[in-house]
């Protein structure tokens, strides 16, 4: 009777130590030692630290393992919207002062870290995705980094890995800098190329009301991402990027020497980047690294000077073309189209906006001694006789200036530059097994030319998606639109979905899509959502008022549904403990937070334990969020289907094959191009050594009624309530490899229904049924009445 005292920990170590073929014997000459392993007592489902992954998480293929070699489902947050702005932030004073800003206590102060992180482990949201900006790191001046920020930041998330909870830290912007309208670079990256900062609003270079403490209004809701196309964003992202291949003539100076201003910026990024890697890459919690959110194109690739893309670039407000930006960024009059919400299509040009400026944007100080810098390029010109600006080169940002060639943003710059950032930091000791994220424009497919040769298995794939008509108009209702498909050339009528369940079709098909793009061209390396979410300030702000956060919580069950079947992770925009109703989230007119600490618990008032109700206090629309999903899987995920009105979900995973098609696939060379989420590889998951699945089952979810697990015998789970794990041992019966294996988990009593799951056939049917009855009716009346004459 030795078996009774093994712990799963001893049982995990002795299995460790054999083949499979090994095992099957062992388990079949002992299956009471399988039954006993059953249920952790050192770790849990949504436990990422070392202990409880049998020696930290890899990447095999598509999918992350653990030490054991079971397939892991990572899910989490982003964490915080406010690292985009200093604690010090003063809307009144914007932007001066921007050398004296401090992110100390950014996301949070220390002494409130354990309630947080508590928070976030018992919504089984552990993984973690950790922003921080350039600002952050070097507002002083270049080369002058902030030590006490940096202190911080490696005391913070030292304490991660306490509530068993990992990250990777994200280097974040939005349009560049809070200097030009969004978050990330210093003010002086601006400056330093030949900028006015205190000049670019009024004359069109620079939308700043947002990050000025507005953006709620109706008429300023949603405009911060037209900055993206505004002079001085296009400009710095443009520089960055290929500064030496459009624009040679600018140089910056470092003290007695002059450099491209790409060397400058890609230099002064990467230096931040070391001190950043160096000070927080050692820890066990920090598993990885993204060097830049939602990266832009800027100027790259722009097709005209005369307009922007409207299929890809957002129309709202005032909209100067890239020659518009150009003459009034020089001081120069322009004529700016004005446009405004439409439906169905988003936006329509309604009127037209003469703009004055009283100043230029260029500094007379800077290195362009107070002129357009595309101006010095050659790119454009005012003709004094006409008093006009006119294009002189009107492809010059789609061909090389000196050989004539086309150029491709992600080829030529995007993918070269991220390479070499990769390559900095696995050169620094001890941080050469770290992940790398990587992302391209939000909601874009993934081309098949985006990466080349030369990646390798610790890249990670994390696109973002939004619903972008939602998140436009603000609204959100019975009827859901197929952005993505609409971009295409998809018929409306067809992008347009009715009802909850069509709602969470359409988000399912177009998180597949992207999902699926990956694969295909970034070949089976993971994927994870690293970005998505659901404003809370839509609908005119009715949930305010009422209390009631219906349609919030709709969206975000469609959208998690849709992470679900297409069987990767998620980082959710974003837990924001500085959020309240009126300010949101404090960042252009922001409301993303689906916690708000006005309505969280005292602090320090309870037990940071996983069962401790009173966590929950604070948070919205938590039924859609906090939800069980496969942690840690015996096997591969195959399919996942939650129903969030009754609590119900069925689960189905298979035991890996030694081999599949997919190797003679890419003897064909085709090895990527019928990649699907519906039929992941089963094979080079090679190493599986444990029987036992982890699903995170949320307390809040079983409390108070009985818990009902089918298709697997009674001996084989138990929950614990404490750890909100449920633990599910493989049969030692089962056929082998290639075995699938599913089970249905239920609750009693059941969940009572929050709103109706309505499709365009629950609502109208019976419209359409009189309807047809009707016409029957008449069809008959007419018939008997043919009979009788």
């Amino acid at each position: 009777m030795w078996s009774r005292i093994l712990s799963t920990v001893t049982f995990r170590s002795i299995v460790a130590r054999f083949d499979s073929c090994e095992i099957q014997t062992m388990v079949e000459a002992s299956s009471y030692i399988a039954y006993v392993a059953i249920g952790s007592p050192t770790s849990f489902a949504h436990d990422w630290s070392k202990e409880g992954t049998g020696g930290g998480l890899f990447i095999k293929g598509r999918h992350f393992v653990d030490g054991w070699g079971r397939v892991c489902n990572l899910r989490g947050v982003n964490v915080s919207g406010n690292c985009k702005t200093p604690v010090n932030d003063d809307h009144e004073s914007f932007p001066k002062n921007k050398d004296v800003v401090t992110f100390v206590g950014r996301p949070f102060p220390l002494e409130d870290a354990p309630e947080h992180l508590a928070r976030l482990r018992r919504w089984g949201l552990t993984f973690v995705r950790f922003l921080v900006t350039w600002e952050a790191i070097e507002h002083e001046g270049p080369g002058i980094y902030d030590t006490e920020y940096l202190n911080y930041l490696q005391t913070l998330l030292s304490l991660f890995s306490q509530y068993s909870i990992v990250c990777y830290v994200s280097l974040h912007q939005d349009v560049w800098s809070r200097y030009s309208g969004g978050s990330g670079a210093p003010a002086w990256t601006l400056s330093a190329v030949g900028f006015d900062i205190e000049k670019l609003e009024q004359c069109q270079a620079a939308w700043l009301q947002g990050v000025k403490g507005q953006g709620h209004a109706e008429d300023q809701r949603g405009l911060w991402p037209t900055g993206y196309q505004k002079l001085s964003a296009s400009t710095m992202f443009t520089l960055f990027w290929a500064g030496d291949v459009f624009a040679p003539l600018l140089k910056v100076k470092i003290g007695d020497k002059e450099v491209s201003a790409q060397t400058f910026l890609q230099e002064a990024f990467m230096g931040a980047w070391e001190q950043l890697a160096r000070a927080v890459g050692h820890l066990d919690a920090v598993i990885g690294f993204e060097m830049m959110n939602e990266p832009h194109r800027g100027y790259i690739d722009i097709a005209s000077l005369h307009a922007f893309d409207y299929n890809t670039d957002l129309h709202l407000g005032l909209i100067p073309s890239a020659l518009q930006s150009f003459i009034l960024g020089s001081g120069r009059p322009a004529n700016v189209r004005v446009w405004t919400r439409s439906f169905p299509i988003p936006s329509r040009h309604t009127s037209t906006r003469k703009i004055v400026p009283t100043s230029s944007a260029w500094s007379p100080k800077g290195p362009t001694s107070g002129q357009c810098l595309w101006e010095m390029h050659g790119v454009w010109g005012w003709d004094r006789t006409k008093s006009i600006g006119v294009p002189l080169r009107e492809t010059y940002f789609q061909k090389h200036p000196e050989t004539g060639k086309k150029v491709e943003w992600y080829t030529d710059f995007y993918w070269p530059f991220t390479k070499r950032w990769m390559g900095k930091i696995h050169s620094i000791e001890g941080l050469e097994k770290k992940w790398i994220f990587v992302e391209g424009v939000p909601n874009e497919l993934c081309e098949s030319n985006w990466m080349g040769e030369g990646w390798d298995e610790r890249v990670v794939f994390a696109p973002h998606w939004y619903d972008l008509s939602a998140l436009f108009h603000k609204w959100y209702g019975n009827v859901s639109i197929n952005v993505q498909g609409l971009s295409k050339g998809l018929f409306i009528l067809k992008a347009l979905y009715y009802g909850h369940a069509s709602a969470r079709n359409n988000y399912s098909l177009q998180l597949r899509n992207i999902v699926e793009a990956g694969y295909r061209s970034l070949g089976e390396k993971p994927v994870i959502i690293g970005e998505t979410g659901v404003p809370m300030d839509m609908n005119g702000e009715e949930a305010f008022r009422t209390g009631q956060f219906t349609w919030q919580a709709k969206m975000m069950d469609a959208l998690m549904t849709g992470i679900e079947r297409s069987m990767v992770g998620v980082n959710l925009w974003n837990y924001n403990p500085d959020n309240d109703d009126k300010r949101g989230d404090d960042w252009n007119g922001e409301n993303f937070s689906w916690f708000s600490s006005g309505r969280a618990r005292a602090k320090g008032t309870a037990s940071l334990a996983q069962n401790d109700h009173s966590l929950d206090q604070g948070g919205r629309i938590l039924r859609a969020i906090v939800r069980p999903y496969p942690a840690k899987v015996a096997g591969v995920p195959l399919s996942f289907d939650f129903e969030i009105h009754t609590g119900r979900f069925v689960f189905s995973w298979a035991l890996p094959e030694a081999s599949s098609t997919t190797s003679k696939d890419k003897e064909k060379g085709n090895a990527n191009a019928n990649a699907s989420v519906s039929r992941p590889p089963l094979a080079d998951l090679a190493g599986l050594r444990s029987r036992e699945t982890e699903i995170f089952l949320p307390n809040s979810l079983v409390r108070n009624r009985k818990l009902i697990v089918k298709g697997i015998r009674d001996e084989l789970w138990t929950y614990k309530a404490s750890t909100q794990t449920l633990y599910i041992l493989n049969p030692p019966e089962e056929k082998g490899p290639g075995h699938i294996f599913k089970i249905e988990v239920a609750v009693d009593p059941p969940l009572r229904e929050g709103w109706k799951m309505n499709s365009h056939w629950t609502d109208f049917g019976i419209w359409y049924i009189s309807f047809v009855l009707s016409v029957l009716s008449l069809v008959w009346a007419l018939v008997v009445r043919h009979w009788v004459v």
